[in-house]
């Protein structure tokens, strides 16, 4: 036993000496572990299950949730899954042109945003621009969190490249239009319609379909009902995009 004991200090002292000969090999060898590790505890199974099966409580809903405990506010979800043949077409058309413009035709990322994004980014020394997908930001609702640090989204990444190989684009888009955040504890768009304007999320008109659609970048300070100069200027760019596309 302590010759074993011995043999492990001596490869444990070796690796520390070789760490601090090579710095920056320990750190290349070090990050790598840590990415090989966080792909490991990736979903799969879930994703699978995704194709029937409706997820129950997210990773978004169950942040709020934590967050309402430690400043000890009040927190309800309001939430009505509905499929995604009651859900407006005038809605999806407006998600899908002020989020993602090109979800039917990318693998889940879109890299030329993404690149454009990085580049902002680096320019501008914080994070200016998003170039998350609908696809990218599915997965972090369901699974990760609001996080921008480069491990969530390694795992973001790699989550929506499986979750494109697994689900159809419109069960994807069905899933999303389904858990996203609209407002505080509301998620999906039956009960954001519902509270916003009082009506199903099959009903909503074009013009407060935009609206709906130009609050999820910042659904907790924007209300789509409530016409403030961003609401009606970002929801006017999304009916222009819509009736380019002849939506």
């Amino acid at each position: 036993m302590k010759q074993f004991v011995f043999y492990i200090s001596e490869k444990i002292q070796s690796k520390i000496l070789w760490a601090k000969q090579n710095k920056l090999k320990a750190i290349i060898v070090g990050l790598l572990s840590i990415f090989f590790l966080q792909y490991l505890t990736l979903p799969n199974n879930s994703l699978q299950s995704l194709r029937k099966n409706n997820p129950k409580k997210t990773a978004m809903m169950e942040q709020r949730d934590a967050e309402a405990v430690s400043s000890d506010k009040e927190f309800k979800i309001q939430q009505q899954w509905i499929p995604i043949s009651r859900i407006s077409r005038n809605l999806i058309n407006a998600v899908i042109v002020s989020e993602d413009g090109m979800f039917y035709e990318h693998d889940g990322v879109d890299w030329y945003e993404m690149e454009e994004s990085i580049l902002k980014n680096l320019e501008k020394g914080k994070a200016a621009r998003g170039g998350s997908t609908i696809s990218q930001q599915l997965s972090k609702n369901l699974y990760l969190s609001t996080s921008k640090d480069p491990i969530r989204k390694f795992k973001e990444l790699i989550i929506t490249l499986r979750m494109e190989r697994t689900l159809s684009k419109r069960r994807i888009l069905e899933i999303y239009l389904n858990v996203i955040e609209w407002g505080n504890g509301v998620f999906g768009a039956e009960a954001a319609a519902r509270k916003y304007f009082g009506k199903s999320a099959s009903q909503l008109s074009r013009e407060e379909a935009a609206q709906m659609a130009s609050v999820i970048p910042s659904p907790r300070k924007h209300q789509p009902n409530v016409m403030s100069r961003y609401i009606a200027r970002r929801s006017s760019i999304i009916l222009s995009r819509m009736s380019a596309r002849g939506m």
